[in-house]
Parts: structure tokens; sequence; C-alpha cells
């Protein structure tokens, strides 16, 4: 089991968790159930233990009870099963995996992991939580596979909340120690004082505070792999101990005499120039190349555009399913916005701005008109810091690169009661005319202007009776 897992912005929705026991002779018990099934079921959590699945999901195509038996019977994991639980509810891709035996030794315990399928597990453009098409992410992906067989330490570079963890994840999954615990640890969210008793643990009485003996992550993740993300900004006295243990994998916690021999794989990130720091001297050099053997490059979102139109639909779905939503895409007017954004705060950034656009709409597809007040305050964030645009740091500016489609001035200048951030409104005829007007007679290209399908856009022009002679 591992020690941490990260609730990444970027991951490939889990809808549900189904975790049963077989008592042999065909006598299947629930054990436990997600919170998101509980809410299906409409059940409370304590009337859920030892009931049958048969009688919870007696729908379900196919039986849960089957697939598990599989499991079973075969010793081997099922995975991209399609499997409905509910007659009224989407197809999901589910996980059966054998998960061990009972305290008791009575029972033989499988879990059903469920996940909403995409166009990236479709068209096989995932790779563990990670959705891209691009030669980038392919290089990303095929690096990993080549790296993970071997336990040499890497590093991973990237900016902010490009997935660096996600990456030391899939290393972790595609080693001989993905049975073994993963932990992560973020060296810049710690403060300098805690950070080696968080690394290395501490003895009890070590110092004020110290209550107990505490087991770092070294001691935790042994026999696994340690992720320390934003090694950059580690103090350089800790430094010199990590150094000594990736040496001699050897840990002595803060106020102890004897070491403790640990077994880890050791994976780091950073998203600041290790070079650099080396050459400040804010970075030992020689912990520079026993870190170094490998790498990997996490490139950023404004350089694989085209992976966009993926991690959109990933993310629609994911807030769908949050929020009780329907929203079955963006239009390209509004993709085409996204792809021209440098993306600061990589896909982190554009996981927040979708889930705001789907929060606040009630549309079938979400146009360009939705992320207005995004854009909006875009430009002022950029405004306010006072960047003189240069040949060196263009790319690097925080605000997107000028959107030039045909409806920038729509965009930046909404007509009045409009259907302002996609809500749902009665449109007028005026409000139609003057968006039909603005779009040279097209009404799809009005209807993206409006921030609606194009099949409301009709309904509404038969609701009032117009015409496209009217309009003119």
């Amino acid at each position: 089991m591992n020690l941490h897992v990260s609730h990444s912005e970027y991951l490939p929705v889990v809808a549900a968790d189904i975790v049963m026991i077989h008592r042999g002779y065909g006598s299947w018990q629930v054990q436990s159930l997600s919170d998101r099934v509980t809410h299906w079921l409409k059940l409370e959590p304590s009337s859920i233990q030892g009931r049958s699945p048969a009688a919870l999901f007696p729908a379900a195509v196919p039986a849960i009870t089957t697939l598990a038996a599989d499991v079973i019977d075969q010793r081997q994991d099922l995975t991209d099963v399609k499997l409905r639980l509910f007659p009224e509810q989407q197809e999901f891709l589910a996980d059966i995996q054998f998960a061990g035996l009972t305290e008791d030794y009575q029972g033989q315990i499988v879990r059903i992991s469920l996940r909403s399928e995409s166009v990236a597990s479709k068209q096989n453009i995932s790779f563990h939580k990670m959705v891209g098409s691009s030669p980038a992410m392919h290089e990303v992906f095929r690096k990993i596979r080549l790296y993970a067989a071997s336990d040499a330490a890497i590093i991973i570079t990237g900016e902010t909340g490009a997935g660096k963890e996600l990456v030391a994840q899939a290393l972790h999954a595609e080693s001989r120690r993905h049975e073994k615990p993963f932990a992560a640890l973020n060296c810049a969210a710690i403060s300098e004082q805690l950070l080696e008793s968080e690394l290395f643990g501490h003895e009890r009485g070590a110092f004020t505070g110290a209550l107990r003996e505490h087991h770092g992550y070294f001691e935790r993740a042994n026999g696994g792999t340690l992720f320390l993300d934003e090694i950059g900004d580690m103090p350089l006295h800790t430094q010199t101990k990590l150094l000594r243990v990736l040496e001699d994998g050897r840990v002595q916690r803060v106020g102890g005499e004897r070491s403790h021999q640990v077994d880890v794989r050791f994976i780091g990130a950073t998203n600041v120039p290790l070079e650099q720091a080396v050459a400040e001297k804010r970075f030992r050099s020689d912990l520079y190349h026993r870190l170094a053997v490998l790498r990997i490059h996490l490139p950023p979102l404004r350089d694989r555009a085209e992976d966009i139109p993926l991690l959109v639909e990933l993310f629609l779905q994911q807030f769908n399913l949050r929020y009780g939503k329907n929203i079955t895409r963006l239009t390209n007017e509004a993709i085409r916005l996204l792809q021209s954004y440098l993306w600061p705060g990589n896909i982190r950034e554009l996981r927040n701005v979708i889930e705001r656009v789907v929060v606040e709409s009630e549309t079938e597809a979400i146009g360009v008109r939705a992320f207005t007040e995004w854009i909006a305050e875009r430009q002022k964030f950029s405004n306010s810091k006072n960047i003189i645009a240069t040949d060196d740091n263009q790319r690097h500016l925080p605000m997107a690169i000028p959107y030039t489609q045909t409806t920038e001035k729509n965009v930046y200048n909404p007509p009045p009661n409009s259907a302002h951030q996609g809500q749902k409104v009665d449109l007028s005829a005026d409000l139609i005319r003057q968006a039909f007007q603005a779009s040279d007679g097209n009404l799809s290209a009005a209807a993206r202007y409006l921030g609606v399908h194009r099949a409301t856009l009709y309904r509404h022009l038969q609701r009032l009776n117009l015409t496209r002679q009217d309009l003119t």
C-alpha cells in the first residue's frame, strides 16, 4: 500500500471502488464501497458491509461476481473490462484485482475499480494516469518504460503543475518495486527545521516536542520508491545528509546513534535548473552528479498544445461526474482559445479553469463566451506584472498569446444580457440578431458566440418564430 497518494489535479477519473469477499461455494459479501457508489445506491455506509453484491447490483452487466470469480479462478487480474452497474448509467472501464486473503484466511478479497472511458483510453494514448499524443509526451512514456527497470537515481525536471509526481508514480508502477511503498515528500512545503526529521526520522527526546520515535520517509519507503519534489530548494546541510544516505544506504535518525540500512529507489524532481543552482553554490555539485544519473524532462503544457483537447475531455468527464452535469464538449473556438494561452500553471491551471466553466455552465457545449471573465482576470494579472516583452522572455510571459479568431471582440466585449459564462438564459430576438450579424449570417458561429449548442439556438428561433430573413 502506498504511503502517500496524491490527489493530483490531472488524475484520470476513478468513478468507483467495490471491495468484495469470496467465502467459497459462490458465496460473496461486499466488504466496502467508495463514497460515490454508496451515493448511487442511496444507502447508509453502515448498512453495506456483508450484503450480497448480487442484491446491491442486480442489473450489472456483466455480473460483477462473475468477473471476480474469473480473477480468482484464473489467478490473473482483468483490466479495461466494460461494465455498467445500473441500466440508466454510463458504461465504465473496470479493473478487477485479486487483493489478498482476509485476516482470518477464511475468504479471498477482490477489488473492482471503475473509471470513465475517454478518447485517451480508446486511442491508447494514456499511460499510468497521464494522457498525451504529442511527440514530447511519447518520449516521456518511452523513458519511463526504459528507466523503470533500473534502480539508478532519476531527476525529473519540469515546471510547477506539469505533473512530475505522476511521472514518479509511473516509474514506481512499472518497476519491480511496484508492490512496495511509494512515498512522496515536497521539500518546499516543509520548514527547514522539520525537513530532516521527516526525511531521516528522529528518536524520542531528540528535540523539544519529540515525545516518541519517528520513522522518516526513507524508512517508510524501504523496499520501494522515495520521491522528493522540489529538491532544488533543499537546504545545504540537509543535502549533505541526503548524499550520505544515497552513497551507503544507511539512515541515522535525528538524535540517534545507530544507523539503519534501507533499500530505496530514489527519484527527485525540480522546477529550477540544478546546474544553475550548483553554479550559484545553492546545490552541492557532488549530490548533483549522484542524482543526475538518469533524467526525464516533462514539457510544459504550452509546448504540447495538441494534448489540450485530450486533457479537456478528461476533465469534463471528471467534473460531469462530480457535479452531475452533462456537458459533452467545448466548441472548436473554445479549444483554440485554450491552445493560444501560455499556461504558466500548466495542467493544474487548465484543470482549474475547466472546473470553473463546468460549474458555471448549463449548456451542452461550452463556447468561448464562458471564458470571458477568466480572460479579463488573466489580462489584469498580466498587466500587474509590469513585464516588458523581449525576445528572451516573451515565451515566459504569464498571459496568453493574443486570441485572434473572428470572435475576439465578442470575447472581450460581451453584449449585455448575453449567455454570460455559459449560463442558461432565454435568448431574446435582439440578442440572437446581434450574434447572427456579428457572425456574418452563420448560425453555427452565432451559436458559438452565444455559448449555446446550435440545436439550442434553433429551438429559440422556433420559439420566437424567427427566420434568417428576420435576423438580417
